[in-house]
Protein backbone atom coordinates (compact mmCIF):
# COMPACT_ATOMS: atom_id res chain seq x y z
CA UNK A 1 0.00 0.00 0.00
CA UNK A 2 1.70 3.48 -0.77
CA UNK A 3 0.71 6.15 2.37
CA UNK A 4 0.63 9.89 1.33
CA UNK A 5 1.16 12.19 4.33
CA UNK A 6 0.43 16.01 4.17
CA UNK A 7 2.06 17.52 6.86
CA UNK A 8 4.89 16.13 8.21
CA UNK A 9 4.99 17.39 12.14
CA UNK A 10 4.03 14.64 15.31
CA UNK A 11 0.89 13.75 14.11
CA UNK A 12 2.10 12.89 10.60
CA UNK A 13 5.58 11.64 11.32
CA UNK A 14 4.00 9.78 14.20
CA UNK A 15 1.90 8.38 11.82
CA UNK A 16 4.41 7.31 9.41
CA UNK A 17 6.59 5.59 12.06
CA UNK A 18 3.41 3.85 13.22
CA UNK A 19 2.82 2.18 9.90
CA UNK A 20 6.16 1.65 9.15
CA UNK A 21 6.72 -0.12 12.20
CA UNK A 22 3.57 -2.45 11.36
CA UNK A 23 3.59 -2.44 7.73
CA UNK A 24 6.76 -3.53 6.53
CA UNK A 25 5.95 -3.57 3.16
CA UNK A 26 4.27 0.20 2.78
CA UNK A 27 5.60 3.00 1.08
CA UNK A 28 5.48 6.52 2.09
CA UNK A 29 5.62 9.42 0.56
CA UNK A 30 5.20 12.71 2.09
CA UNK A 31 5.19 16.50 2.22
CA UNK A 32 5.49 19.52 4.17
CA UNK A 33 5.44 23.09 2.66
CA UNK A 34 8.51 23.88 4.80
CA UNK A 35 11.55 22.81 2.73
CA UNK A 36 13.59 21.84 6.20
CA UNK A 37 11.02 19.71 7.67
CA UNK A 38 10.54 17.64 4.36
CA UNK A 39 14.51 17.30 4.60
CA UNK A 40 14.13 16.52 8.20
CA UNK A 41 11.71 13.73 7.46
CA UNK A 42 14.29 12.11 4.89
CA UNK A 43 16.94 12.08 7.21
CA UNK A 44 14.95 10.48 9.96
CA UNK A 45 13.67 7.96 7.34
CA UNK A 46 10.01 9.10 8.08
CA UNK A 47 9.11 8.89 4.71
CA UNK A 48 10.47 7.21 1.40
CA UNK A 49 9.92 9.51 -1.43
CA UNK A 50 8.06 13.31 -1.88
CA UNK A 51 4.66 13.42 -2.44
CA UNK A 52 3.84 15.30 -5.53
CA UNK A 53 1.07 16.29 -8.54
CA UNK A 54 2.97 13.18 -10.65
CA UNK A 55 2.43 10.18 -7.96
CA UNK A 56 -0.81 11.56 -5.40
CA UNK A 57 -2.88 9.39 -7.78
CA UNK A 58 -1.65 6.36 -6.78
CA UNK A 59 -1.99 6.83 -3.40
CA UNK A 60 -3.68 4.45 -1.62
CA UNK A 61 -4.22 6.21 1.47
CA UNK A 62 -3.54 9.90 2.24
CA UNK A 63 -3.35 11.20 5.31
CA UNK A 64 -3.76 15.38 5.99
CA UNK A 65 -2.09 16.70 9.04
CA UNK A 66 -1.80 20.11 9.08
CA UNK A 67 -3.86 23.37 11.04
CA UNK A 68 -7.66 22.99 10.47
CA UNK A 69 -7.83 26.19 8.38
CA UNK A 70 -5.34 24.72 6.08
CA UNK A 71 -7.18 21.45 5.54
CA UNK A 72 -10.40 23.33 4.33
CA UNK A 73 -8.55 25.00 2.38
CA UNK A 74 -6.25 22.02 0.76
CA UNK A 75 -9.10 19.19 0.96
CA UNK A 76 -11.06 20.27 -1.84
CA UNK A 77 -8.04 20.32 -4.25
CA UNK A 78 -6.49 17.33 -3.26
CA UNK A 79 -10.07 15.60 -3.77
CA UNK A 80 -9.73 16.56 -7.16
CA UNK A 81 -6.22 15.21 -7.72
CA UNK A 82 -6.28 12.06 -5.96
CA UNK A 83 -6.94 8.56 -7.74
CA UNK A 84 -10.36 6.82 -7.79
CA UNK A 85 -9.12 4.66 -5.54
CA UNK A 86 -7.51 6.82 -2.78
CA UNK A 87 -8.94 7.63 0.49
CA UNK A 88 -8.17 10.89 2.32
CA UNK A 89 -8.37 11.04 6.10
CA UNK A 90 -7.62 13.98 7.77
CA UNK A 91 -6.46 14.18 12.10
CA UNK A 92 -7.77 17.35 12.91
CA UNK A 93 -9.02 18.12 16.10
CA UNK A 94 -12.47 20.03 14.67
CA UNK A 95 -14.40 18.20 12.37
CA UNK A 96 -17.55 20.61 11.57
CA UNK A 97 -16.44 22.91 9.13
CA UNK A 98 -14.05 20.48 8.03
CA UNK A 99 -17.04 18.36 7.06
CA UNK A 100 -18.85 21.12 5.14
CA UNK A 101 -16.54 22.32 3.28
CA UNK A 102 -16.56 18.79 1.05
CA UNK A 103 -20.29 18.11 1.82
CA UNK A 104 -20.79 18.97 -1.51
CA UNK A 105 -17.84 17.47 -3.66
CA UNK A 106 -18.01 15.43 -6.14
CA UNK A 107 -15.34 12.67 -4.75
CA UNK A 108 -17.05 13.06 -0.83
CA UNK A 109 -16.92 9.21 -1.00
CA UNK A 110 -13.39 9.30 -0.53
CA UNK A 111 -13.00 11.25 2.79
CA UNK A 112 -13.12 10.03 6.28
CA UNK A 113 -13.23 12.55 9.23
CA UNK A 114 -10.90 11.38 11.81
CA UNK A 115 -9.82 12.87 14.73
CA UNK A 116 -7.18 10.49 16.92
CA UNK A 117 -6.75 11.45 20.33
CA UNK A 118 -3.37 11.74 20.65
CA UNK A 119 -0.39 14.60 20.96
CA UNK A 120 1.70 15.82 22.80
CA UNK A 121 3.09 19.53 23.37
CA UNK A 122 5.87 18.95 20.99
CA UNK A 123 5.87 19.86 16.83
CA UNK A 124 7.74 19.29 14.18
CA UNK A 125 9.08 15.74 12.56
CA UNK A 126 11.87 15.55 15.23
CA UNK A 127 8.76 14.91 17.57
CA UNK A 128 7.51 12.12 16.11
CA UNK A 129 6.96 9.31 18.43
CA UNK A 130 6.63 5.62 18.36
CA UNK A 131 3.56 4.26 18.93
CA UNK A 132 1.85 7.41 19.26
CA UNK A 133 -1.18 6.17 17.38
CA UNK A 134 -1.65 2.44 19.17
CA UNK A 135 -4.16 2.24 21.47
CA UNK A 136 -5.55 5.52 21.46
CA UNK A 137 -9.37 6.52 21.36
CA UNK A 138 -10.52 7.55 17.43
CA UNK A 139 -13.23 9.63 16.77
CA UNK A 140 -14.54 9.05 13.03
CA UNK A 141 -17.30 10.83 11.69
CA UNK A 142 -20.00 10.68 8.88
CA UNK A 143 -18.51 7.52 8.07
CA UNK A 144 -21.87 6.19 6.25
CA UNK A 145 -20.45 9.12 3.64
CA UNK A 146 -17.55 7.25 2.69
CA UNK A 147 -16.97 4.50 0.44
CA UNK A 148 -16.95 1.03 2.52
CA UNK A 149 -14.42 -0.25 0.19
CA UNK A 150 -12.17 2.71 0.83
CA UNK A 151 -12.87 2.95 4.23
CA UNK A 152 -12.06 -0.90 4.87
CA UNK A 153 -8.38 0.21 3.62
CA UNK A 154 -8.51 2.64 6.18
CA UNK A 155 -9.63 0.13 9.13
CA UNK A 156 -7.30 -2.21 8.26
CA UNK A 157 -4.55 0.48 9.54
CA UNK A 158 -7.02 1.65 12.62
CA UNK A 159 -7.67 -2.18 13.81
CA UNK A 160 -3.95 -2.68 13.36
CA UNK A 161 -3.43 -0.51 15.73
CA UNK A 162 -5.67 -1.54 18.44
CA UNK A 163 -8.10 1.78 18.35
CA UNK A 164 -11.14 2.32 20.14
CA UNK A 165 -13.38 3.70 17.54
CA UNK A 166 -16.03 6.24 18.51
CA UNK A 167 -18.50 7.20 15.58
CA UNK A 168 -19.86 10.37 16.13
CA UNK A 169 -21.42 13.33 14.43
CA UNK A 170 -19.21 16.58 13.35
CA UNK A 171 -21.62 18.83 15.22
CA UNK A 172 -21.31 16.62 18.57
CA UNK A 173 -17.45 16.35 18.08
CA UNK A 174 -16.58 19.84 18.26
CA UNK A 175 -19.16 20.42 21.20
CA UNK A 176 -17.63 17.63 23.39
CA UNK A 177 -14.19 17.96 21.84
CA UNK A 178 -14.28 21.82 23.21
CA UNK A 179 -14.74 20.58 26.89
CA UNK A 180 -12.46 18.09 27.39
CA UNK A 181 -9.40 19.42 25.09
CA UNK A 182 -10.29 23.07 23.53
CA UNK A 183 -10.51 24.16 26.75
CA UNK A 184 -7.72 22.38 28.77
CA UNK A 185 -5.36 24.51 25.93
CA UNK A 186 -7.15 27.38 26.54
CA UNK A 187 -6.63 27.01 30.44
CA UNK A 188 -2.80 26.07 30.26
CA UNK A 189 -2.27 28.88 27.85
CA UNK A 190 -3.93 31.86 29.94
CA UNK A 191 -2.23 30.39 33.27
CA UNK A 192 1.29 30.64 31.87
CA UNK A 193 -0.08 33.62 30.52
CA UNK A 194 -0.65 35.64 33.83
CA UNK A 195 1.96 33.85 35.74
CA UNK A 196 4.99 35.43 32.85
CA UNK A 197 2.63 38.91 33.70
CA UNK A 198 3.15 39.02 37.28
CA UNK A 199 6.61 37.48 37.76
CA UNK A 200 8.74 39.29 35.23
CA UNK A 201 11.59 37.69 36.51
CA UNK A 202 12.04 34.17 34.81
CA UNK A 203 14.19 33.02 37.41
CA UNK A 204 11.45 33.01 39.96
CA UNK A 205 9.22 30.79 37.67
CA UNK A 206 12.28 28.38 37.05
CA UNK A 207 13.49 28.02 40.95
CA UNK A 208 9.77 28.18 42.84
CA UNK A 209 7.17 26.37 40.38
CA UNK A 210 6.47 23.08 41.42
CA UNK A 211 5.21 20.01 39.56
CA UNK A 212 1.54 21.34 39.41
CA UNK A 213 2.57 24.23 37.56
CA UNK A 214 4.88 22.28 35.41
CA UNK A 215 1.61 19.63 34.57
CA UNK A 216 -0.32 22.44 34.02
CA UNK A 217 1.16 24.69 31.63
CA UNK A 218 2.88 21.71 29.81
CA UNK A 219 0.10 21.87 26.92
CA UNK A 220 0.91 25.90 27.05
CA UNK A 221 3.73 24.79 24.90
CA UNK A 222 1.91 23.78 22.09
CA UNK A 223 2.46 25.34 18.74
CA UNK A 224 -0.02 28.53 18.44
CA UNK A 225 -0.08 28.06 14.55
CA UNK A 226 -2.08 24.83 15.43
CA UNK A 227 -3.88 25.98 18.08
CA UNK A 228 -4.88 29.24 16.93
CA UNK A 229 -6.98 28.01 13.82
CA UNK A 230 -8.47 25.35 16.53
CA UNK A 231 -10.30 27.85 19.20
CA UNK A 232 -11.73 29.94 16.17
CA UNK A 233 -13.04 26.71 14.38
CA UNK A 234 -14.85 25.75 17.24
CA UNK A 235 -15.64 29.23 18.73
CA UNK A 236 -19.18 28.92 19.36
CA UNK A 237 -18.44 26.04 21.70
CA UNK A 238 -15.54 27.22 23.18
CA UNK A 239 -16.99 30.50 24.09
CA UNK A 240 -19.77 28.46 25.38
CA UNK A 241 -17.37 26.24 27.48
CA UNK A 242 -15.69 29.55 28.76
CA UNK A 243 -18.72 31.37 30.17
CA UNK A 244 -18.93 28.21 32.16
CA UNK A 245 -15.39 28.08 32.88
CA UNK A 246 -15.05 31.71 33.75
CA UNK A 247 -18.69 31.58 36.28
CA UNK A 248 -17.08 28.96 38.07
CA UNK A 249 -13.76 31.02 38.44
CA UNK A 250 -15.88 33.57 39.74
CA UNK A 251 -17.98 31.80 41.74
CA UNK A 252 -14.59 30.54 43.39
CA UNK A 253 -13.32 34.02 44.01
CA UNK A 254 -16.25 34.78 45.80
CA UNK A 255 -16.11 31.74 48.31
CA UNK A 256 -11.93 32.77 48.90
CA UNK A 257 -12.95 36.96 49.60
CA UNK A 258 -15.87 35.45 51.61
CA UNK A 259 -13.93 32.90 53.58
CA UNK A 260 -16.33 30.20 53.27
CA UNK A 261 -14.44 27.65 54.09
CA UNK A 262 -17.20 24.58 54.19
CA UNK A 263 -18.63 25.98 50.65
CA UNK A 264 -14.98 25.05 48.94
CA UNK A 265 -14.71 22.06 50.54
CA UNK A 266 -17.76 20.89 49.71
CA UNK A 267 -16.80 22.21 45.82
CA UNK A 268 -13.40 20.23 46.14
CA UNK A 269 -15.06 17.13 47.31
CA UNK A 270 -17.46 16.90 44.38
CA UNK A 271 -14.43 18.17 41.98
CA UNK A 272 -12.46 14.89 43.37
CA UNK A 273 -15.02 12.68 41.88
CA UNK A 274 -12.36 13.11 38.71
CA UNK A 275 -9.90 11.30 40.37
CA UNK A 276 -12.66 8.21 40.31
CA UNK A 277 -13.48 9.28 36.21
CA UNK A 278 -10.07 9.44 35.09
CA UNK A 279 -8.66 6.18 37.11
CA UNK A 280 -10.94 4.33 34.64
CA UNK A 281 -9.63 5.79 31.58
CA UNK A 282 -5.87 4.86 32.96
CA UNK A 283 -6.91 1.12 34.07
CA UNK A 284 -9.05 0.43 30.52
CA UNK A 285 -5.78 1.64 28.79
CA UNK A 286 -3.49 -0.70 30.83
CA UNK A 287 -5.23 -3.89 29.62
Amino acid sequence: MNIGIIGLGLMGGSFALDVKERFKEFVIYGFDKSDEHLKMSFDLKLIDFKLDDDNISNIDLLLISVPVDETINILPNILDKVGENTIVVDVGSTKLKICEGVSNHKNRKQFLAMHPIAGTENSGPNASVSGLYHGITNILCEVDKTDSNLLKKVMKILNNFEMKIIYMDPSSHDEHISYVSHLSHVTSFILAKTVIEKEKNEKNIFDLAGSGFESTVRLAKSSPFMWTPIFLQNKSNLVEALEGYINNLNDLKVKIQNDDKESIIDDLNNINRVKKILGGINNKNEK
